[in-house]
C-alpha cells in the first residue's frame, strides 16, 4: 500500500479518554513518520472536507490531550446508510481521501460507529480505492461485541460507583427525619452494565445500592415498591439505581419521551424521575434523585487507570494494525485472568462486532432481578482499579488542554450532507 496519511475521526457519545485513544493515535503515528489528519466532528468533518492537521500540535499538547475529557476533535451522530442508498455520500468520502491521499482510516466509536467503520470498509474496496479502514472500540455502555470491555466504560463505572458510595453516606446521614430513598439514574439504553457497576459500592449485605433496575428485566411496579419498603423498614432507607434504558414486560421503556435521534434510537426521557415520582406517590416517603447525565461520561478526574490503559493500547495497535496492512478490523480487549487481572490486544472482523449488542449475561444479575452476582462483580472490580488523575493548575482546577486545530486547506469543492 501507498504510504499516504492516516484520518482519525471520533464518533457517538464521548468518554473521559477517547482523547487517550487520539493522543496515542497521534503518537504512535508521528514516531513512525506518519503524518496523522482529524476530521473536524466525525464522518461530518470527513464529507465536508472540514479537515485538521494534527502536525501542528506540539508533543506537550498531545501529551495533554491523554487527561483531557470531551472530544478534542468533535464528534458527531450521523449514520451512513447501505451504498445503494447512500451512494453519493461514499463517493464523497472517497473523493476527500484521495485528494489528500489518505490512505489508514481510523474510527473511534461505538457500536453504530463499528457498523460505518464496516460499511466505509467494504465500499473503499468496491470503489477501487486501497485504503485501510480500522474502527476503534468506545462506548460507556459496555455493549459492544467480541471486546471484553470498552475503552471508556471502566471510568463510567468507577464515576458511577463512588457517586453511589458518597452520596449514599449523605443520605444514610438525613434518613431518620429527612430523604428515605434515594433514586440515581445511569446511562444505559440496551444494557445494564452501568447500573451494575452501581454495585460494586455494596460490601455489606444492606449498603447501597439496595436495588438496581436493569434495562434486561422488565420491571414490576408491584414487586419493585413491594421491595423498597421493606428496604426502607429494615435498614431505614434505600438507594435505587435504575439504568435510562428499563422496559415495562410490553418493551416499551418506561421513560420514552417520543422521537428518534440520528440513529433511529427511541429519545429517553427522565426515568430517575419517573421511578421517583412513583415511590412518592404510593408510599408516601420523601424521595430524592439525580441524573448524572453527562457528568458520569466527563468525569476525568475520576478516571481509572485500568480504562486509560484500555483507551491508550487500542489507539496505539489501531495504527500498527493498519501499517501492517490490515483492514475492517477492530483492536479489542481480551481478558486471560481476572485475578490478577491481565489482558491483551487482539484484532476481531468489523463484521463479529458491527450491528451486535453485548447485554447483561443472565450469570450476572441477582436471581431476583435487583443485584449483581458474584461473577458480575469479579469481570467488573478489575476494571475500576487505580486513578489516572489529571495534573491541576495553580488555580485548582485540572490543567486540560485544548488543540488548535488548524484548518488542512481544502482542495474541492463544497459538500451538502442533505440531498436538497
Amino acid at each position: 500500500m501507498a504510504r499516504g496519511k492516516l484520518l482519525y475521526a471520533q464518533s457517538g457519545g464521548v468518554t473521559a479518554v477517547i482523547n487517550t485513544t487520539a493522543a496515542a493515535v497521534i503518537s504512535t503515528a508521528r514516531a513512525q513518520g506518519l503524518k496523522v489528519y482529524a476530521a473536524r466532528n466525525g464522518i461530518i468533518g470527513a464529507l465536508r472536507e472540514d479537515l485538521i492537521d494534527t502536525s501542528k500540535e506540539s508533543a506537550a499538547a498531545i501529551r495533554g490531550l491523554a487527561h483531557t475529557p470531551g472530544g478534542a476533535f468533535g464528534s458527531c451522530r450521523f449514520k451512513l446508510k447501505s451504498l445503494e442508498a447512500d451512494r453519493r455520500h461514499y463517493e464523497r468520502l472517497i473523493e476527500v481521501l484521495r485528494a489528500h491521499d489518505i490512505r489508514y482510516l481510523l474510527y473511534n466509536g461505538g457500536n453504530d460507529s463499528a457498523d460505518t467503520s464496516l460499511k466505509v470498509a467494504e465500499v473503499s474496496r468496491q470503489l477501487g480505492y486501497e485504503l485501510a479502514c480500522i474502527g476503534v472500540p468506545k462506548t460507556v455502555d459496555n455493549d459492544l461485541a467480541v471486546t471484553d470491555c470498552c475503552p471508556g466504560f471502566g471510568s463510567v463505572a468507577k464515576y458511577t460507583a463512588v457517586s453511589v458510595l458518597e452520596a449514599c453516606l449523605d443520605v444514610a446521614s438525613m434518613s431518620e427525619s429527612s430523604t428515605k430513598v434515594f433514586v440515581m439514574e445511569v446511562m444505559g439504553r440496551h444494557a445494564g452494565w452501568i447500573a451494575a457497576a452501581a454495585g460494586l459500592a455494596q460490601r455489606e449485605a444492606d449498603d447501597p445500592p439496595h436495588l438496581i433496575l436493569f434495562p434486561e428485566i422488565a420491571f414490576d411496579q408491584t414487586t419493585f415498591l413491594s421491595k423498597v419498603k421493606a428496604t426502607v423498614d429494615k435498614v431505614g432507607w434505600c438507594t435505587v439505581v435504575v439504568s435510562e434504558g428499563l422496559r415495562h414486560a410490553d418493551g416499551r421503556f418506561v421513560a420514552e419521551a417520543g422521537g428518534k435521534d440520528a440513529f433511529g434510537h427511541s429519545q429517553l426521557g427522565g426515568v430517575g424521575p419517573a421511578i421517583a415520582a412513583l415511590v412518592k406517590d404510593n408510599l408516601n416517603i420523601k424521595v430524592h434523585w439525580a441524573v448524572p447525565d453527562y457528568l458520569q461520561r466527563s468525569a476525568r478526574h475520576l478516571a481509572s487507570q485500568v480504562d486509560h490503559d484500555h483507551a491508550w493500547a487500542v489507539g496505539e495497535k489501531a495504527v500498527e494494525y493498519a501499517l501492517a496492512g490490515q483492514h475492517g478490523v477492530m483492536p479489542v480487549i481480551q481478558r486471560s485472568s481476572s485475578a490478577p487481572y491481565r489482558w491483551k490486544i487482539v484484532p476481531a472482523p468489523l463484521t463479529k462486532v458491527a450491528n451486535h449488542e453485548k447485554k447483561m449475561p443472565k450469570g450476572y444479575i441477582r436471581r431476583d432481578g435487583y443485584g449483581i452476582t458474584a461473577a458480575c462483580r469479579e469481570y467488573l472490580a478489575p476494571l475500576i482499579r487505580g486513578e489516572a488523575s489529571p495534573p491541576y493548575g495553580k488555580d485548582g482546577l485540572p490543567a486540560y488542554v485544548r488543540l488548535k486545530n488548524v484548518a488542512v486547506a481544502r482542495k474541492l469543492a463544497d459538500y451538502s450532507l442533505s440531498d436538497g
